[in-house]
């Protein structure tokens, strides 16, 4: 217990309040249970001892980590117990998704110690509706996306710039305080999304997050065998080898000597996880049930470290392109050009990309690689960096 509370000192003491994360403020902070999901590395235990440090009374808020070798032998339940006890009033657990039977716990947290708020971290691939116990009414569920262009530009560089929403951008009212925004848009693709993008080795860093959530989290949340978890690693290459490509499950399921039936809720899991992102026919989010017509990977970081011979700079455009945007609005495949966002076309490409492919289409724009100004109906790439 006292080394709990080390812990969670220390790593409030390291913990800089610089720069929060545009979720922070979309938080209802009043729930009694906030959960926080989102794939490794985008900054979700940066962001909970942010709002300690910030806004609570330490001497009443304690940070725990699921993981630590304490509760291996001690319940989750008996030490939210003993903390209200003593004038606990916010506990905040991260990765949560790895203590068994975390859901039921959760559960009865709420139900015994209405006096206490609890906030919970886990991996974007943890289901709340899926839990054992009946959290879906009880938990009120945020999930994080990497960094925005916008983040990363504050993040890094000292750069503040304000939120845009998509009539700002195609009204070409998106304004920043940079004069040559192209090389900072370049740096960003690369090594940007990820706020650990700041420490050495960052591709190595992130290599073992993406091999982390493909062998330990996704097999842990789906009670995956071995062999399986082996079956994700494969199809994570294939399709980081082949982005953006249009999904063929039998023979990607030929490929990995797997079920067909299996393929599509592999491919699910690993959007989930947040490593891969799939293109739909129609409207609803990750679940929808319109058909799935392209896959990406989930941001132009992945694609840069994974598909070293695949970095296609047609594939980084429209995979930033659906990344940023899509944390803010339904994106689906347009009939005549790359997406359709609220009735609104776009054809994404670099400086030479014409009009042919939008040409009498009511509401369509083209979204340009390596211009600095919106003109007409074109508009710059990285003005669709500001949504968040």
């Amino acid at each position: 217990m006292d080394e709990l509370l080390y812990n969670y000192r220390k790593l409030l003491d390291e913990t800089s309040t610089g720069f929060v994360r545009y979720i922070h403020g979309k938080i209802n902070w009043n729930s009694r249970m906030i959960g926080l999901v989102g794939a490794r590395g985008v900054g979700k235990t940066t962001l909970i001892l942010q709002h300690i440090k910030q806004h609570l009374n330490p001497d009443e808020a304690m940070y725990i980590s699921a993981d630590d070798l304490y509760f291996t032998t001690n319940r989750l339940l008996d030490f939210a117990g003993n903390f209200g006890k003593h004038g606990g009033k916010w506990l905040f657990i991260d990765e949560i998704h790895k203590y068994p039977d975390w859901s039921r716990e959760l559960k009865l947290m709420y139900d015994y110690h209405s006096d206490l708020k609890i906030v919970f971290t886990g991996s974007s691939v943890l289901d709340i509706m899926k839990g054992s116990a009946d959290l879906s009414r009880r938990a009120l569920m945020y999930k994080m996306q990497g960094l925005s262009f916008r983040e990363y530009l504050e993040m890094f560089h000292g750069i503040c710039a304000k939120i845009f929403d998509i009539q700002d951008v195609i009204s070409q009212k998106v304004e920043i305080p940079v004069k040559h925004p192209l090389p900072l848009f370049e740096q960003y693709l690369k090594q940007g999304y990820y706020p650990f993008a700041k420490e050495e080795n960052f591709d190595l860093i992130l290599r073992q997050a993406i091999n982390q959530t493909l062998e330990v989290d996704i097999p842990q949340f789906s009670e995956m065998n071995m062999a399986t978890g082996r079956k994700l690693r494969q199809l994570m290459v294939i399709i980081a080898q082949s982005v953006p490509f249009k999904p063929n499950f039998s023979k990607i399921a030929g490929m990995l000597a797997a079920g067909r039936n299996n393929i599509a809720d592999y491919f699910l899991l690993i959007e989930e996880a947040g490593l891969i992102s799939q293109l739909r026919t129609e409207k609803g989010g990750i679940r929808s049930l319109g058909r799935v017509d392209k896959v990406y990977l989930e941001n132009t970081n992945l694609l840069y470290n994974l598909a070293v011979e695949n970095t296609n700079i047609g594939n980084v455009r429209e995979t930033f392109f659906f990344n940023q945007t899509k944390e803010k609005h339904d994106v689906i495949t347009s009939r005549v050009a790359d997406f359709e966002i609220a009735g609104l076309t776009f054809e994404v490409g670099g400086k030479t990309k014409n009009q042919k492919q939008i040409q009498g289409i009511d509401d369509a724009f083209i979204v340009k690689d390596n211009i600095e100004y919106a003109y007409q109906n074109i508009i710059p790439l990285w003005h669709f960096g500001f949504f968040y």
